[in-house]
């Protein structure tokens, strides 16, 4: 089976934890071939180069997208005309406000809204296939004009119809930005002008994240049928709602004003946002979340329930193996706290929470291990410390030794915590304070360690632990005090829980499970659309992207067709890798 596997930002770039998971997917799956097509975010990333890649990667495309050069691509008059009316439906479907919250049943038909959205995305795809693009367009003074007129036209929000030019011209600039995979190469049926490049020529693309990396598949779906994929693990859309402080139910889609974006801004990207989300979910043969809580949003947003299919993400087990196997190693008066340093952590709760523990159990000490994210990790870390310093003055066993603070801050690679396993083996009990999570990877780490576990009831929390940990509201030190208390004096319980919570987490959540469910879902998409337009050269359907037949000596297939390459946009080129093939120079204007 041949899979084309669709990501930004991700594999096979070296950061991210979303291309360690596409590696992993890929590795485990050697008895598939894929195409990747990669859509990146940064040249940063670009530039630290790939992993390296498994032979069943029979090649890569890339595009990226934190910059378009326009190629100067002049359209005719036909095409302005098609440009304008496809334009001019999508802003107005946008102007209309978020797609509502389905209240109906499961699969019920989508809105006209829907409709009207979906036909303008199809129709520029269109245009972007036959013209070579669409940047040209898009940045184009008639595009501003259509926005303008679908901002002041009757039932338009009240927010877009309050829009000024600064914000039109930055609502046109993120269309632009967002619609920029239309304007890519991939699209050909891989038996005519793109030498068996292209997404037509898989049998599954599979998006491994909604957003701009599932607009690919979904132009696939609609010019040749593959049947589309969706993983999900953070769901796009609810994370642009956290980033721009927008409220997906209120109308217009915006709050107070901020200093980022005005609420016109942010009323008219929020609909772009939730537009396409609703469009993917639509399309996709299946759609699977990594949690409960991530379902739920989907649903929010549209998907059919039929349609999706929980499938936690796999996570490397062995390395914990060690620690798990010898739960003797642990400080019994010692508390954990490991991630990334944020305010949405909430450490400022855990170290008031700390301080009415050490009420109890004077001689706890808690140890918090992370690094800080960003500059604004930065300055929550300095406050984190002064607050420390305040709450806990230096403590010493006599009048003759140097004083100590009983919480200390660490990072891994530190002598006192060398590794991450060594980490989580260096306490009694894990804590996570979390008031934001999606899937908390550091407990279910805690779990394949064997540890006990206090959480507090965000993301999906409660569904990773299963009753195997405690679990307290967030923004309540009491209540995490009291439930570190219980565990510290408990030796008895913690070793329970942390059997439970081990034998959990190596039941739902390694990557040996996630490959499996993986591989179980691509044949059965697969096995519902077998039928390709692709023929033998007698006129006999070929089902698969690589038949059996194509490992015989004969010539089967009609791959030696010549090539003829149409004009892409010169942003979108990139230098061919593992077998890819040459990409020409635009042609010019039509």
């Amino acid at each position: 089976m041949r899979i084309g596997l669709l990501t930004e930002g991700g594999y096979p770039y070296l950061s991210g934890d979303a291309g360690l998971w596409c590696d992993r997917l890929v590795r485990g799956l050697g008895q598939h071939e894929f195409d990747v097509y990669a859509l990146g975010r940064a040249e940063h990333q670009q530039e630290a180069g790939w992993v390296e890649l498994p032979p069943q990667v029979i090649r890569v495309r890339t595009a990226p997208l934190w910059t378009a050069e326009d190629d100067g691509i002049a359209y005719g008059r036909r095409a302005r005309r098609r440009f304008a009316e496809s334009y001019g439906e999508l802003v107005t479907a946008l102007c209309e406000g978020d797609p509502p919250t389905p209240a109906g049943p499961a699969g019920a038909a989508p809105t006209a809204q829907a409709d009207r959205f979906a036909n303008a995305l199809y129709g520029l795809a269109e245009l972007a296939r036959d013209e070579g693009g669409l940047v040209g367009a898009l940045r184009s003074e008639n595009a501003v004009r259509a926005l303008e007129r679908a901002c002041r036209a009757p039932g338009a929000l009240r927010t877009a119809r309050e829009a000024r030019v600064p914000e039109l011209l930055a609502v046109a600039a993120h269309l632009e930005r967002a619609l920029r995979p239309l304007s890519l190469d991939w699209y050909g049926d891989g038996h005519g002008g793109d030498g068996g490049e292209g997404l037509g020529a898989v049998d599954l693309c599979h998006a491994a994240s909604g957003g701009a990396a599932a607009l690919p598949g979904l132009l696939a779906r609609h010019f040749f049928d593959v049947p589309l994929l969706v993983t999900e693990y953070g769901v796009r859309l609810r994370t642009h709602y956290l980033n721009s402080g927008t409220n997906p139910s209120a109308e217009g889609s915006a709050s107070a004003p901020s200093a980022e974006a005005a609420p016109a801004v942010r009323a008219l990207v929020a609909a772009l946002h939730g537009r396409l989300a609703a469009e993917v979910y639509r399309q996709a043969a299946c759609v699977t979340p990594g949690n409960t809580h991530a379902r739920r949003w989907q649903e929010r947003c549209g998907a059919d329930r039929a349609k999706l299919r929980t499938v936690y993400p796999g996570m490397e087990a062995s390395r914990f193996a060690e620690v798990g196997d010898s739960l003797d190693t642990a400080d019994p008066h010692t508390l954990v706290w490991i991630g990334r340093v944020e305010p949405a952590k909430d450490l400022v709760s855990l170290l008031h929470a700390f301080a009415e523990l050490r009420k109890e159990e004077p001689h706890t000490r808690l140890r918090i291990i992370g690094a800080p994210a960003g500059a604004e990790g930065q300055a929550y870390l300095g406050h984190c410390k002064v607050l420390a310093a305040q709450l806990f003055p230096d403590e010493a066993d006599g009048p003759h030794a140097v004083g100590d603070n009983p919480v200390s801050f660490e990072e891994i690679g530190g002598p006192e915590a060398p590794t991450l396993a060594e980490a989580y083996a260096a306490g009694a009990v894990v804590v996570l304070s979390s008031v934001v999570e999606g899937f908390p990877v550091g407990l279910v780490e805690a779990m394949f360690c064997g540890r006990a576990t206090v959480s507090t009831d965000v993301g999906a929390v409660v569904e990773v632990i299963g009753g195997t940990g405690l679990v307290v509201p967030p923004r309540n030190p009491r209540a995490l005090a009291e439930a570190c208390v219980a565990l510290l004096r408990d030796p008895e319980r913690r070793a329970r829980l942390g059997a439970a919570a081990r034998a959990r987490a190596l039941e739902l959540f390694t990557v040996e499970q996630n490959i499996t469910a993986f591989h179980g879902i691509y044949l059965e998409l697969v096995a519902r659309t077998p039928m390709r337009r692709a023929t033998f050269d007698d006129g006999d359907p070929r089902p698969f992207a690589v038949p059996a037949e194509a490992c015989l000596p004969d010539h089967w297939t009609d791959l030696d067709t010549p090539v003829t390459a149409r004009p892409v946009p010169g942003w979108a080129t990139d230098p061919p890798a593992r077998e890819t093939w040459p990409i020409a120079a635009p042609e010019g204007a039509r």
